[in-house]
C-alpha cells in the first residue's frame, strides 16, 4: 500500500490551483502582478502563468462551492486592504479542514491510496481517537460478510425482494448510527449478487434494529443478515440444534417486540423469522456475534438445506 499524506494533496494539489485561482481574482480586481506576486509569496513569472491560464490546477477544487467563496473572499479582503496575511491563513486553513472532511481532500486521498476506500476513514478530522479502531474494524467486517455472501452458492435465490443487508454494531451501540451496513441494500440482479456500495454507520434502519434488539439482551451479539424465510432452511436449521425463534410481522415497535420475544425466550436465537403479513414480506434474521459470523451460518444452513 502506497502511504501518502493529506498534506501532500494539499501541496502538490490544493495550493496551486488555489493560488491560481486568487492570482485571477486579484487581478480582477486591479491589482498589478507584482503586487499578487507579494500577497501571494510567488514570483512574478508564477503570476504571470496563474493570470494567462497556463498553470493548470485541479478542478476539483476549481469546482468546489467552499473553495470558491473562500478564494472570492480572501481576493476582497487583501484587494480592500480589510484583511492581511494572517486572515488570509486562517480563512485557508479552515478551507483545508473542510475538505479534508469527506471533501475534495479527502476524495484525492482515496484515490492515492484505495485501501482507504470504505473504511469512513476521517484521521485528519478526528486523529488518533480510540474509536476510529473499533469503526475501522466494524466496517471492514461488514465488507468481508457481504462478500462472502456474494460467493455463497445458492444466495442468490435467498435475497428477498426488499434485499438482503449485512450489519453490525459498535461495542455499546446506542442506535442505528452505531450500526453499519451496506447503503441501498444487497440484491439479487440477473442471478447475480450486487454490493451497490461500500458499508457505512446508519445505512439500514430494519437490521439496525434486529441488532441493537439483540444487543440490549446480549452484547456479545453484534451482527445480523436478513434473508427470504424459507422452510428448508429453517428446518435446516432445527436440524443443527439452533431452535428458530418465530416473531410477529405485524407489529408497531420492531424492537421492542423483538426484544420482548428474546426476552421470553431467555437468549438471542441463531435464527429469527417471520412468515410476512399483508404487504409485508417474510423475513429471516440470522444472528452472529460479528457481521462474519452470521454470513458463514447462512453458508451453512444452505449448504445443509440443499443436501
Amino acid at each position: 500500500m502506497s502511504l501518502v499524506l493529506p498534506s501532500e494533496l494539499v501541496v502538490d494539489r490544493f495550493l496551486p490551483t488555489v493560488r491560481a485561482m486568487l492570482a485571477a481574482e486579484l487581478a480582477e480586481r486591479g491589482m498589478t502582478q507584482q503586487e499578487i506576486a507579494a500577497n501571494l509569496g510567488v514570483t512574478q513569472a508564477a503570476v504571470s502563468k496563474y493570470v494567462s491560464g497556463e498553470s493548470g490546477g485541479d478542478d476539483r477544487f476549481r469546482d468546489d462551492p467552499d473553495t470558491v467563496a473562500t478564494v472570492e473572499r480572501i481576493a476582497d479582503g487583501l484587494a480592500s486592504g480589510g484583511m492581511d496575511g494572517y486572515d488570509a491563513l486562517a480563512e485557508l486553513l479552515s478551507l483545508v479542514r473542510s475538505l479534508e472532511d469527506r471533501g475534495p481532500i479527502c476524495e484525492l486521498h482515496e484515490e492515492e491510496m484505495p485501501a482507504l476506500r470504505g473504511l469512513g476513514c476521517d484521521l485528519c478530522v478526528r486523529g488518533l481517537d480510540p474509536d476510529i479502531s473499533a469503526e475501522r474494524d466494524v466496517l471492514a467486517t461488514v465488507r468481508t460478510a457481504a462478500r462472502t455472501l456474494a460467493a455463497t452458492p445458492g444466495m442468490v435465490d435467498s435475497i428477498p425482494n426488499v434485499g438482503t443487508n449485512v450489519g453490525m454494531a459498535l461495542p455499546d451501540a446506542r442506535d442505528e448510527t452505531d450500526v453499519a451496513a451496506i447503503p441501498g441494500r444487497i440484491h439479487a440482479m440477473g442471478g447475480r449478487i450486487e454490493i451497490p456500495a461500500h458499508p457505512e454507520f446508519g445505512a439500514s434502519k430494519h437490521v439496525a434494529t434486529a441488532i441493537l434488539a439483540a444487543g440490549a439482551i446480549d452484547p456479545a451479539v453484534r451482527g445480523a443478515i436478513n434473508i427470504a424465510t424459507d422452510d428448508a432452511i429453517l428446518e435446516a436449521a432445527r436440524a443443527m440444534g439452533l431452535d428458530p425463534l418465530e416473531f410477529s410481522a405485524d407489529y408497531e415497535d420492531r424492537g421492542e417486540h423483538l426484544r420482548t420475544r428474546f426476552e421470553e425466550r431467555g437468549a438471542v436465537p441463531r435464527v429469527a423469522y417471520h412468515s410476512g403479513a399483508f404487504g409485508i414480506e417474510p423475513a429471516t434474521y440470522v444472528f452472529g456475534d460479528s457481521a462474519d459470523d452470521a454470513a458463514a451460518l447462512i453458508g451453512e444452513l444452505l449448504d445443509a438445506a440443499m443436501a
